[in-house]
């Protein structure tokens, strides 16, 4: 993921705090941890041939990548859906690596209906869309639905019309990029205020390059980040400390989902920092997720960072 990278010379001079609890966020968490609360954790996608003999056994061929996926991550989000409309009997095929499991499908919603031209119009292509995803069944999350960076609120009103039309019955998450969304406050709230009422969530994007993305704001009593690590800089674990506090309190406060997806600029490198985010929130959100097993004889399990101290 290439969004909001800075040369690495500049990670030691960014502010990777994350903003404090906005007071909107009172009026959609309950105040009491919610029973049943689930936690999903992943990367963007599979097919990683850097991850074969690392965490996949040594010549995986590429077809059964998300069979053995599922078994060191409990979600995906699924960024292949972004370039290609995908029919009912390929979704299904791979629900099926599934079955049994608590494991979630987080399709990105096509960016023919998103990145090419105007919202209008796209009935269509949007209704192919979901004709195809529908063979997740169980297994299907929440629908990420990302505009592009130049997307900005003078066509708010084009976006909301759009959002207010997708079916009710599944959960949306919203991702806007333009920094016109974020840099005046009536702009962001009106943002925010019409994603509650719609209940569609707010995607959190946490990227060393656009921090105004790491937001903070819950629209529903559910959340998508999206966390964009630096291949094992030292800021990467001292960042994965402070999500996990801010979970943590989420979780405390009733937040009934979290989807948390692990992206880096050498995607190579993740199964390594999902081990260290996953030891800490076992420990210290009382949850037993799974995580990546590395082969025998391959990379640590548990990675050390080079350096600690960011927050020290």
């Amino acid at each position: 993921m290439e969004f909001g990278r800075v040369d690495e010379q500049l990670l030691d001079t960014i502010d990777f705090s994350l903003p404090a609890e906005p007071a909107f966020n009172k009026t959609v968490l309950s105040g009491k941890a919610a029973k049943d609360a689930k936690v999903y954790l992943g990367c963007a996608k599979w097919g990683r041939t850097e991850w074969v003999g690392k965490i996949y056994p040594p010549k995986t061929k590429e077809k059964d990548f998300l069979k053995h996926y599922v078994h060191h991550y409990n979600s995906i989000e699924l960024n292949a859906t972004h370039y290609k409309v995908y029919g009912e009997p390929g979704t299904r095929k791979w629900a099926e690596n599934a079955k049994g499991m608590d494991f979630k499908f987080c399709p990105k919603m096509y960016q023919g209906v998103t990145h090419r031209g105007s919202l209008r119009g796209k009935d269509f292509i949007t209704n192919e869309f979901f004709r195809g995803i529908v063979g997740f069944e169980e297994h299907l999350g929440p629908i990420f639905v990302q505009v592009s960076d130049t997307f900005s609120p003078k066509r708010k009103q084009e976006l909301f019309d759009y959002m207010a039309s997708l079916p009710k019955d599944l959960q949306f998450f919203l991702e806007v990029r333009h920094p016109d969304w974020f840099g005046k406050e009536e702009i962001r709230n009106e943002l925010f205020t019409t994603l509650k009422q719609m209940n569609i969530g707010a995607v959190i994007t946490d990227t060393a390059g656009r921090r105004d993305c790491a937001h903070m704001h819950l629209t529903v009593p559910k959340v998508f980040i999206r966390y964009v690590g630096n291949s094992l800089h030292k800021s990467d674990y001292t960042r994965c400390d402070v999500w996990v506090e801010r979970m943590k309190h989420w979780q405390q406060q009733g937040m009934e989902e979290t989807y948390f997806f692990m992206h880096m600029h050498d995607e190579a490198t993740s199964p390594e920092l999902t081990v260290y985010l996953v030891d800490k929130m076992n420990e210290e959100m009382g949850l037993n997720l799974i995580k990546p097993k590395f082969i025998e004889g391959g990379v640590s399990e548990k990675p050390k960072p080079k350096q600690r101290g960011l927050f020290d």
